[in-house]
């Protein structure tokens, strides 16, 4: 349930509810927004402990939250959650954008592609040290070497970082070396995984699940939230239909839905959304005009000899043009909507 604190409540009587709210077992957070302070209480719901909460001094009022989610939803934060990475924001009027391979294949490979997505536009880099792959026999990743070579692309573009933690047991390792850490879709229920990402400080990338529906992809991001880290970003990614002419079927619909039932950032990934470069630039436009807060595409100088997902990566000039018509977009929208241009 959600405690509604008076504008006027000061810190003693937010004390006392926090206080009662644990002597009943409640699992408590605060959420302080701009006019009022909000309580999420956790636990066991009655209609006499609704009442015994409305009875007690500074409170405005009890909502009940019927969602299975608690601490995600609109409900309890109605202010859109802002993650700060570095000196990009997640959230805000900016449309981020993660670039890079699909895998850390090289040191000097990897070095030119970031130059060339820092000159493009990029804000942020991606690419996996750890590849958790469908054969046993493809290639798995180059490791903490390749945690070596993100962070040495970082300090040469200043551009943060974004890749894979695939192991409960080295998350504090990919902490380290990461300024995002990505859950991908086949780890999106691996409970274990989510709840040890609740105790690092590092924002969450929760990619969704092939076969997930969105309550489930939320109540994934429930996990690591309840377990202390509120810096979660969810990633649409396309789940599995019928549908075989495309990788997945990139759900679109996932970003007005996420941004009302949560108050969480949403980026798209259309290259692994759609498994095809060709479709990669207009199915990132179509996420920006749903209001995405940033997308994640593939780029890669030779595709045709990436050691995986070379079909679905963009050359450096393909990415180039994307980025342009992304900001283009961006400024089209918000002066639609009589909001000030943020420039990127």
């Amino acid at each position: 349930m959600i405690i509604v604190m008076e504008k006027n409540a000061g810190h003693e009587k937010i004390g006392q509810v926090t206080s009662k709210l644990e002597s009943k077992g409640f699992q408590v957070h605060l959420s302080e927004g701009v006019e009022r302070t909000i309580i999420g209480g956790i636990g066991q719901r009655t209609q006499e402990v609704i009442e015994l909460f409305e009875s007690l001094p500074g409170v405005e009022k009890v909502v009940p939250i019927l969602n299975p989610f608690k601490l995600a939803s609109r409900e309890f934060k109605q202010e859109t959650t802002t993650i700060q990475v570095d000196n990009q924001s997640i959230g805000d009027l900016n449309v981020q954008i993660i670039a890079g391979p699909c895998a850390v294949e090289g040191r000097d490979e990897y070095l030119e592609v970031a130059q060339m997505l820092k000159e493009a536009g990029a804000t942020m880099l991606r690419g996996g040290a750890f590849k958790p792959r469908t054969s046993p026999y493809s290639f798995q990743g180059l490791e903490r070497e390749g945690l070596e070579i993100l962070k040495e692309a970082k300090e040469i573009t200043g551009l943060p970082v974004v890749t894979e933690i695939v192991d409960p047991r080295i998350v504090d390792m990919i902490a380290d070396f990461a300024d995002i850490l990505q859950v991908g879709a086949r780890n999106m229920q691996n409970f274990f995984l989510l709840k040890e990402l609740g105790r690092v400080k590092k924002p969450v990338l929760l990619k969704r699940g092939p076969s997930a529906t969105i309550e489930e992809w939320i109540m994934a991001a429930e996990y690591i939230m309840s377990s202390g880290n509120k810096n979660v970003i969810l990633c649409e990614r396309g789940i599995r239909t019928f549908e075989k002419h495309t990788r997945n079927t990139l759900d679109i619909s996932a970003v007005p839905i996420i941004k009302q039932l949560t108050h969480l950032p949403i980026i798209v990934d259309p290259s692994h959304g759609t498994g095809k470069w060709e479709l990669v630039e207009p199915m990132t436009l179509a996420a920006v005009a749903a209001g995405c807060d940033g997308v994640m595409v593939e780029v890669h100088q030779n595709p045709s000899e990436a050691l995986s997902d070379g079909p679905q990566s963009l050359k450096p000039n393909n990415f180039n043009n994307l980025v342009k018509k992304v900001n283009n977009l961006r400024i089209a929208l918000q002066a639609s909507k009589g909001e000030s241009v943020v420039e990127v």
